[in-house]
């Protein structure tokens, strides 16, 4: 995964005016300012409360949302659609904790986020005070990185640290705990920041290049398996042009989705779990797997030792700890991906036209029908509509951001999509109420884009509060809450695998949500049978400001395809929808 060429902090140095003397919450803001961070994230509280008094004199603008964990996953989804660093901030004790989630469903993604927490007196450290935990120590296994701030005169440049490692590489969150004697202690703030560097990343060589290059000439049945890591280096145009230059076929994890337009002829669709019958059945069949970027993901693999039994794999990650980590690589390129893939795109075109051929026929063979009968709302049939109106109306800039579900699974397999940063999803830590936030901090990202939340009914409920944050500041996103009076996919676990026995996954006792969404100032329309679908997507098109579309559907439609758990992709179940057993 690739450093985003826009991300080095510690090379913006000027200040806007000579400062001689700043607190320690002033430095903090100052520094951040100076690095070019435009939005932070954040709930006040009492260790913190030196920052937010700096904050009224600063030119940072601050958003504040209605509990931690929206506050990180909105700086997370801020990051994702801008490729700067996210920036979140709270308090000691719970504040704090509250954010972990949100960190480490960044850490997960390789997502860039600096999370700030207040502590207590460096004094007190250590003695159970009031809203003291060790967050330093809690998050260490879900950060890229930590700090301590105890000298006011290391804190400039701590700042600019944590920015850096949080941005560089491959990318993650980086926590920064400031006591609250640190942040009022006093010191001269420097108006030029000393340019300081990471080490740089291991780097594959020519010699690698060639034999890639060989490998991919000898192949008969190349295909490319591309995952997050060309999402966040912003490898877009080496991507394209490699697949296009040798008319690959392509399969894609959920977080990459959208790298390779969801038209383009030789794009299989998502690999793994619920991913299409063609792109796992190419998997299966290739003799050659470029990995790039990807990282070999359980529910990318199915059962390990009979994935993609057939082939030779180049891989391509920024991380080498990524390369041979779960499946051997035949070639490793640990590096940038951009660079690889030019040097690939130079070879002379493959000739692979019957395995290309080979792959449209698997994709002939599969097309969805959206032809559903019967009275009730067909949820990948509204989806797909759904996405087609907002990208012609949009001009392909219209942004999907999801919880996590059935839906999420419905989204991927069935919404157009022709950008990754215009689809977040929590793909590595499954994060149920990450698709609100994550909205909030994208419309923040692109205010001019229209920025659209799927959600499920037991999702919208982890972070409902953040409809306090959209009426706030005006936001123009649509939500469209799908429910289904249950926990769906667990339902469909519990009837697949737990032989019915159905536990703790009725949620039939939901409040009317449309009621809900008004009460905090939001518009919202119910609907229910498919011929209000059209009704809905208008009500959704002609909204100013926030609204909420409450869609029922039925209880007992599942997700297909699914490969079991534990097993070979090969034993995808297709399935059908349970029958009426009224």
């Amino acid at each position: 995964m690739d450093m985003p060429s826009n991300a080095s902090y510690l090379k913006a140095t000027q200040v806007p005016a000579p400062v001689p003397l700043l607190n320690g919450a002033q430095v903090l803001v100052r520094t951040l300012e100076s690095a070019g961070v435009r939005q932070v994230f954040g709930y006040p509280g009492g260790a913190i409360m030196p920052v937010y008094d700096a904050l009224v004199d600063a030119g940072l603008k601050h958003i504040l949302c209605r509990h931690e964990q929206g506050c990180a996953l909105a700086a997370d989804g801020y990051a994702r659609v801008s490729g700067e660093v996210g920036v979140c901030m709270a308090t000691s004790g719970p504040g704090a904790t509250n954010l972990l989630t949100g960190i480490a469903n960044a850490y997960m993604d390789s997502v860039p986020l600096l999370a700030i927490t207040g502590q207590v007196p460096t004094a007190v450290m250590g003695t159970d005070a009031f809203q003291e935990v060790d967050i330093f120590g809690m998050s260490m296994p879900v950060v890229k990185h930590s700090f301590i701030v105890r000298d006011i005169n290391t804190l400039q440049d701590t700042v600019l640290q944590a920015l850096e490692i949080a941005a560089s590489g491959r990318p993650g969150p980086v926590l920064l705990d400031l006591p609250k004697d640190v942040a009022t202690a006093e010191c001269h703030f420097r108006n030029a920041v000393v340019s300081m560097h990471t080490a740089p990343s291991e780097q594959y060589g020519l010699s690698d290049l060639q034999r890639a290059a060989t490998a991919l000439r000898d192949a008969r049945r190349p295909l490319a398996y591309i995952g997050g890591g060309t999402v966040i280096s912003r490898s877009h145009d080496a991507v394209r042009a490699f697949v296009n230059h040798h008319q690959l076929p392509v399969v894609s994890t959920l977080r990459a989705l959208g790298m390779i337009p969801t038209d383009y002829p030789g794009f299989l669709g998502m690999i793994g779990m619920h991913g299409s019958k063609p792109a796992n059945h190419a998997a299966q069949e290739c003799d050659l797997l470029l990995c790039i970027g990807a990282r070999f993901d359980d529910r990318v693999t199915g059962k390990l030792d009979s994935f993609a039994p057939k082939a030779r794999v180049i891989h391509i990650d920024i991380d080498p700890a990524e390369i041979s980590k779960l499946r051997e690589a035949d070639v490793s390129l640990p590096g940038e991906i951009a660079p690889a893939l030019r040097f690939l795109t130079d070879q002379a075109p493959l000739e692979i036209d019957h395995w290309k051929k080979h792959c449209t026929a698997l994709l002939d063979a599969s097309q969805f029908d959206y032809n559903y009968p019967g009275e009730d709302i067909f949820a990948p049939g509204l989806l797909r509509k759904i996405s087609q109106r907002f990208a012609e109306s949009s001009n392909g800039k219209a942004i999907i951001s999801c919880d996590v579900g059935q839906h999420q699974m419905w989204v991927a397999q069935h919404c157009l999509l022709t950008a990754p940063e215009h689809h977040l999803s929590s793909a590595g830590l499954g994060t149920m109420g990450y698709g609100l936030p994550a909205a909030i901090g994208a419309q923040f990202a692109t205010p001019d884009a229209p920025v659209i939340v799927v959600s499920g009914d037991g999702s919208i409920m982890m972070n409902i509060q953040e409809l306090c944050t959209l009426k706030r500041y005006g936001l123009p996103v649509k939500i469209v809450l799908l429910d289904n009076s249950c926990l769906g996919l667990v339902r469909q676990w519990q009837q697949l695998f737990f032989e019915e026995r159905f536990s703790e996954v009725d949620l039939s006792d939901n409040p009317d949500f449309a009621v809900v969404a008004r009460s905090f100032g939001i518009a919202a329309k119910s609907i229910e049978r498919a011929a209000e679908i059209d009704e809905g997507i208008a009500f959704l098109e002609s909204t100013d400001g926030p609204c909420l579309l409450h869609v029922k559907i039925d209880p007992r439609a599942n997700v297909w395809p699914l490969v079991p758990p534990g097993q070979s992709n090969e034993a995808m179940i297709e399935g059908c929808e349970l029958e009426d057993q009224s």
